[in-house]
């Protein structure tokens, strides 16, 4: 297959290194021209105009966040399948109109919820599936600086980033949660910026608390000192089963898991399962077989950030 990136920054860097290993990237699309020349292949400024001249059988999009909704669904108008990066758009309403493209469109839709490919989570949701799930909670402590904020004009702002770390560092974990235990049907939520209120408009900090329905908590944070580990805790009616990268634990007990031989690649919170997610992607489409991460399921984290910026410290509907 052909595929295409639009965006050439960090994340559309890793697209296209994957893709041009596996042969298949046909162009690559950035408003600045300049990051266009390290490609051998072709080059555009404007999305649109790469979509309808190289008429490629995939996109990746990889851009700002506020581009994501508007992107997808022109290539799903024109029958181009589309993986694209978290989050799946920012505003309820462009949830509504990504899912409407996918159903009048032939092409599929995949998004990067790529952490669902991590050994140790795969290991988790397989060890879950005959047990039921009380509840949830995770604990994300990370650093981002005035520095890291002000590499880009898009970072920081409601317009542009869609918040802050709920739905930019956090929105991996949450998905986690509402992957092992269920969505909750209401939650309660405070957001606050306790660190960066001279570089940022968005929230630093968060706290999610379910209060019917499946039972999740999250904490999050990037004005922790330093980078910590992400840790999941997932309670059964009989075990306690804790999430580290790399490593569970169940009822104290460290369990076997299959090293993984995926490379890590671009910044280490990455991870390292784009490459897995990428290739289930193409051989689902190859096989005619839905990809499981599309447009309803990676709207169910959106809708869980969307509810918790809406809560304001009071019970919302998710």
């Amino acid at each position: 297959m052909r595929a295409a990136v639009i965006g050439a920054g960090v994340i559309g860097t890793l697209h296209a290194e994957i893709l041009a290993e596996k042969n298949m990237l046909c162009a690559v699309c950035d408003i600045d021209e300049t990051k266009l020349k390290k490609y051998n292949c072709a080059g555009f400024t404007d999305y649109k105009t790469m979509i309808d001249t190289v008429k490629p059988d995939c996109v990746h999009i990889c851009t700002p966040h506020y581009l994501h909704a508007e992107m997808v669904i022109y290539a799903l108008d024109r029958g181009v399948n589309v993986l694209c990066e978290k989050p799946l758009c920012i505003k309820r309403e462009q949830i509504k109109a990504i899912i409407e493209a996918e159903k009048r469109s032939k092409a599929q839709l995949g998004v990067c919820l790529q952490n669902r490919y991590n050994k140790e989570n795969v290991f988790v949701k397989e060890y879950l599936k005959d047990k039921n799930v009380k509840c949830a909670a995770a604990h994300v402590a990370w650093r981002r600086t005035k520095e890291y904020y002000n590499s880009a004009d898009w970072r920081g702002k409601y317009a542009t980033e869609g918040g802050g770390v709920l739905i930019n560092q956090a929105l991996h974990t949450l998905d986690l949660l509402q992957y092992f235990a269920g969505m909750p049907d209401k939650i309660t939520a405070s957001v606050s910026n306790l660190t960066l209120k001279d570089s940022i408009e968005v929230e630093d900090t968060a706290v999610i608390q379910s209060t019917s329905g499946a039972g999740i908590s999250l904490f999050a944070s990037v004005g922790c000192a330093a980078d910590m580990p992400v840790v999941i805790t997932v309670k059964t009616d009989n075990e306690t089963i804790q999430i580290y990268p790399g490593a569970v634990m169940i009822n104290g007990v460290m369990a076997v898991i299959e090293k993984t031989t995926e490379k890590p690649r671009g910044k280490e919170c990455y991870g390292s399962s784009h490459g897995l997610l990428i290739e289930d992607f193409y051989k689902r489409i190859a096989e005619n077989r839905r990809f499981e991460i599309d447009g309803e399921e990676a709207s169910k984290v959106v809708r869980l950030v969307l509810a918790a910026y809406d809560s304001g410290g009071n019970e919302t509907e998710v």
